[in-house]
């Protein structure tokens, strides 16, 4: 059985951009990026980006020529693609009467307020000081990548950013062009999923700075226990890194008695007044079906938001009084999130098993993904699929990176059910189809 620890899969930026300057064979971690230089002071660390998933999906359709007849359906990216809720359209109308004038990276009184208000509801928390404690951002993707930037001191020797693995590929960026590696640990199924933090060499947390985690994670549908935080608190207290939660699936899950514990949550019930070392990110997108609206928010740690702040101040990243209005809506109202979440619910309900039947898979506990396991490799898989029956999934290698001698996410494709109902369910007649004589 592989093991479920990992090696540091980056290179020494420097060393590594001159070993591909010099026509070395660059290391097998990564695909270096090829452009010509426009200007003698690019920003060397951009060599080390690897292709996006989604990148490499279309280089791996290239040719393919799917059947006429067949419409194309793609459940490779995870959009949402139920109706963005009247409410939000109408307060987004509305508030476009605030464009007249710039915002502020602060964000809007109105706007924290409302955030803060559902973190205290969703969270039980006692307390969140909207003024100090919550910031708005443009989605959770540009925050997780700036956040890195505001945090990590790349002329640390070695710094490090720990990541799960699989995982959402802007940790990885925002790490490399933070000046710091990335670190992977390894997401496997013998462990329910669960990364296998206690394998981790002391020496590796000893230069971390900062310590990626997603629940419900993604692309798996894991959520984290109570002792999976506290664990994750010990270590932070331990080695004096921050914890950057994702939490941006954190609104679907498929019993409404039964909602996924929260970091924020997590904290209080540990008594982690304060919420020392650690940020939240969440985000609208998923929430209310409203990718195209680009709003989220971080909140947590005082000390931490602050620096945040400051540093994008000078990033540029303020909001629309337009976004903020229809964020504002959004964050108050729970009766459109708990129609979304039962239209999610029915689909994971009728389609999953179907799938599972096939392909083994273990249920998600909330997200909405299928982590499915199919026979031999993943992307030779996701290709015939495509070529046989027009229908996109994301193998599951191009989420995770050669770490421990394995890729955690080989073997595997993602399968997002985000279409409506029908076009999710003819979706799996194909998949069904295809993998009986696969």
């Amino acid at each position: 059985m592989a093991s479920n620890a990992s090696a540091t899969i980056v290179a020494a930026p420097e060393r590594s951009r001159q070993r591909h300057l010099d026509g070395d064979a660059p290391s097998p971690a990564y695909n270096f990026v090829s452009f010509t230089p426009i200007v003698a002071t690019l920003n060397p660390q951009l060599a080390l980006l690897q292709p996006y998933p989604f990148e490499r999906l279309r280089s791996l359709f290239a040719g393919v020529a799917p059947p006429p007849t067949l419409r194309p359906i793609n459940l490779s990216i995870g959009e949402p693609k139920h109706p963005t809720p009247q409410l939000v359209l109408d307060a987004l109308a509305s508030g476009a009467r605030g464009l007249a004038n710039y915002p502020t990276t602060a964000g809007a009184p109105a706007l924290r307020e409302a955030i803060a208000g559902w973190l205290a509801r969703r969270h039980d928390l006692a307390a969140l000081d909207p003024a100090t404690q919550v910031l708005p951002v443009l989605g959770s993707r540009e925050a997780l990548f700036a956040f890195a930037q505001t945090v990590i001191d790349g002329s640390r020797a070695g710094a490090t950013v720990v990541v799960p693995n699989p995982f959402y590929q802007i940790y990885e960026g925002a790490a490399l062009l933070a000046g710091a590696t990335a670190y992977c640990v390894n997401s496997l199924v013998e462990n329910d999923y669960a990364p296998r933090w206690d394998l981790v060499p002391e020496s590796v947390w000893a230069r971390t700075q900062l310590l990626y985690v997603c629940s419900p994670d993604n692309p798996t549908g894991r959520v984290m226990t109570l002792d999976d935080w506290r664990r994750v608190f010990e270590l932070a207290d331990r080695h004096g890194f921050v914890v950057a939660a994702d939490e941006c699936y954190s609104e679907i899950y498929f019993d409404e008695t039964r909602p996924p514990l929260g970091s924020l949550g997590a904290a209080r019930a540990l008594g982690r007044d304060g919420y020392p070392r650690l940020v939240s990110f969440g985000s609208l997108s998923k929430r209310s079906n409203a990718p195209g609206l680009r709003s989220g928010f971080v909140a947590g740690d005082a000390a931490l938001i602050k620096a945040f702040l400051l540093y994008r101040t000078y990033h540029g990243s303020a909001m629309s009084p337009a976004v903020a209005a229809a964020s504002v809506a959004a964050w108050s109202d729970e009766a459109h999130v708990r129609a979304n979440r039962a239209a999610y619910a029915r689909k994971f309900a009728t389609l999953a098993p179907r799938v599972a039947a096939l392909c083994p898979l273990k249920p998600p506990q909330a997200a909405f993904y299928l982590w499915a396991r199919v026979p031999g490799d993943d992307a030779t898989f996701a290709r015939r699929l495509y070529a046989e029956q027009a229908l996109t999934v994301l193998p599951g290698s191009y989420l995770g990176r050669e770490s421990a001698g394995i890729n955690p996410g080989r073997g595997h494709v993602r399968i997002a059910l985000v279409a409506e109902q029908d076009e999710c369910a003819e979706a799996i007649d194909r998949l069904v189809r295809f993998a009986r004589t696969a």
